[in-house]
């Protein structure tokens, strides 16, 4: 896939990215499967280790994080012609779309080119300030978004591709891999989530989708497999109340496996 190169003139852009240190781009190539989860405990356990993060939620039609941060009513302000990211304690900065319209309710039908110009404002029209970490949460797939992202990013750090245990899961996550190796962007590793069910009560993990797929798919690819994220209860009521299961429920094998899994994506891109 080729890659147009970001005009040399764009100092608005080149500036905004160079207070960026790293970038991590989270994709997944189905939706359902949980990316925007592992996306917000991704970012967050980055922010508790103490970098400094930004979240970018570019699932323009469908924006879910301001939601898991329990923010979803919260309006951007602007200064100086900049928008100001929402903060989440202790300090990690949020763009949504979701922020933009007029209620959580409001639809947004656009096509490719305006969808390109808006995820093109929340890089160079936003004051993200100097972040050690931005982590983008993509749309489902390999469309719009996708190409719009890696146009205005061409040196993102790496991928982290999310897929459940699934087959059909599994044969759409070989897409996200060959995506991203035609677009030249390496990736960091695959998480399979939603593997095993933990009972709240004995503990017992039953394997409802299966499990080992997604290491399986990473191993043949001679891919980093980051790690498994089990179901339980925690982890889903954590995403409706507004707080990541690694702040609500630090203790639970979901926030386990985020803390195992951010151990590894720096020790990949540092």
């Amino acid at each position: 896939m080729a890659k147009p190169m970001i005009n040399e003139g764009d100092f608005k852009l080149q500036e905004s990215l160079g207070k960026i240190k790293h970038v991590i781009i989270v994709m997944s190539g189905k939706g359902g499967v949980g990316k925007s989860t592992v996306s917000s405990n991704i970012a967050m356990k980055l922010n508790q280790k103490g970098y400094d993060v930004g979240l970018m939620d570019i699932d323009i039609t469908g924006p879910n994080i301001p939601k898991m941060f329990g923010v979803e009513d919260e309006k951007l302000d602007v200064e100086n012609e900049m928008l100001i990211p929402i903060i989440v304690p202790p300090s990690l900065k949020l763009i949504s779309m979701a922020f933009l319209l007029p209620s959580k309710d409001s639809p947004v039908i656009w096509r490719g080119p305006v969808k390109m110009t808006a995820i093109r404002q929340f890089l160079e029209d936003v004051n993200w300030g100097n972040l050690d970490y931005l982590v983008v949460d993509m749309p489902p797939g390999t469309g719009d978004e996708a190409i719009s992202i890696i146009q205005l990013i061409p040196k993102a750090d790496g991928m982290v591709i999310v897929t459940t245990p699934q087959d059909v899961s599994l044969l759409d996550s070989r897409k996200s891999i060959t995506f991203s190796a035609e677009a030249e962007i390496p990736i960091i590793g695959i998480v399979e989530n939603m593997s095993g069910f933990v009972c709240p009560h004995c503990g017992e993990v039953t394997d409802i989708f299966k499990s080992g797929g997604g290491q399986k798919t990473a191993e043949e690819f001679n891919i980093q497999f980051l790690g498994r994220v089990p179901i339980e209860p925690a982890i889903v009521l954590s995403g409706d109340n507004g707080m990541p299961v690694v702040i609500s429920h630090p203790d639970s094998e979901s926030a386990k496996a985020f803390d195992s899994i951010v151990d590894k994506i720096v020790k990949t891109v540092e």
